[in-house]
């Protein structure tokens, strides 16, 4: 591939609503998003057509995707009245969701991206509160504004930040991290995991050359640890092995693939069947104390 098809990080948002409107046409989908298609329009089809691995990576949208549903219905159930979207790119949640109707919902990103969104969303109506921020992420002064309104009028906040990340340095992922520890009403916080495994395979796989416009950065070797020595703790993780055999929705890989791994469970070591197994995921943190929880 002699040029990437991502200029930059905001391309991949309408490369992943591309692979959520392919998920939303499948007879057994994990989900639906009637809006997916309208939000990836022709740059999203462009996208996904030129990028590698495409089935894997729609895979893993659509699992990540249910994961994620699944995580904040739980908060709901579990008294969560808002929900802080950084980084939201496309998501459709506040308009496909059954969520409350009082529900608070904010979104962030990019004005460009804001911007698109509400003129391709024109005339639809979310289920709940909804509101847009338009800022970069990597503005600490804009940031830490929005995070101080929204923690103002929450009472239990949830954070998500699915596909935010990856694409941070350690250093700025830290800062994130002690900028919403520093929000007493932010009782979850959803952020993905990738094991330090996965980033090799993945570089092997030529993923790196595919996105070099826009890189993975955030590769500590425990990812868990790392948040932990931020104020947040484990509450729950969700491994996409484990989830797509509860859904039935096994990755697409070739046959010799697919036969060395079922010689691996046979023979290999435990320990290597568990790393594959826990590849990559998504986590639910909570405050590691103070915090409403």
């Amino acid at each position: 591939m002699s040029e990437s098809p991502i200029n930059d990080v905001s391309d991949t948002a309408f490369w992943i609503a591309q692979h959520r409107a392919i998920e939303s046409a499948r007879a057994d989908a994990l989900f639906r998003d009637p809006f997916a298609a309208r939000l990836a329009g022709e740059r999203g089809q462009q996208i996904a057509r030129a990028m590698p691995h495409a089935g894997v990576i729609g895979w893993s949208v659509a699992i990540r995707t249910r994961i994620i549903d699944e995580f904040i219905g739980a908060a709901l159930d579990d008294g969560i009245d808002a929900v802080l979207n950084l980084g939201a790119g496309l998501d459709a949640r506040p308009y496909r969701m059954d969520l409350p109707a009082s529900l608070l919902w904010v979104e962030a990103d990019y004005p460009r991206i804001i911007e698109y969104k509400e003129s391709r969303l024109a005339g639809e109506r979310p289920r709940c509160r909804l509101e847009r921020a338009k800022l970069d992420l990597a503005d600490a002064a804009a940031r830490r504004a929005l995070l101080a309104a929204v923690n103002a009028r929450a009472k239990r906040l949830l954070v998500l930040t699915e596909g935010v990340v990856p694409y941070l340095s350690a250093e700025e992922a830290g800062v994130l991290a002690d900028d919403l520890r520093g929000m007493d009403r932010a009782a979850r916080w959803v952020v993905d995991y990738f094991s330090p495994q996965m980033m090799k395979y993945r570089e092997r796989m030529g993923m790196g050359r595919a996105m070099r416009n826009a890189p993975f950065k955030f590769k500590p070797p425990d990812p868990i640890a790392f948040f932990a020595a931020h104020g947040w703790r484990l509450r729950e993780i969700r491994y996409f092995a484990d989830e797509a055999a509860r859904l039935g929705r096994p990755r697409p890989m070739p046959l010799p693939m697919r036969l060395g791994l079922k010689l691996l469970a046979l023979l290999g070591p435990k320990e290597r069947l568990d790393a594959l197994r826990k590849f990559a995921g998504y986590m639910v943190l909570e405050p590691s104390s103070g915090n409403a929880n």
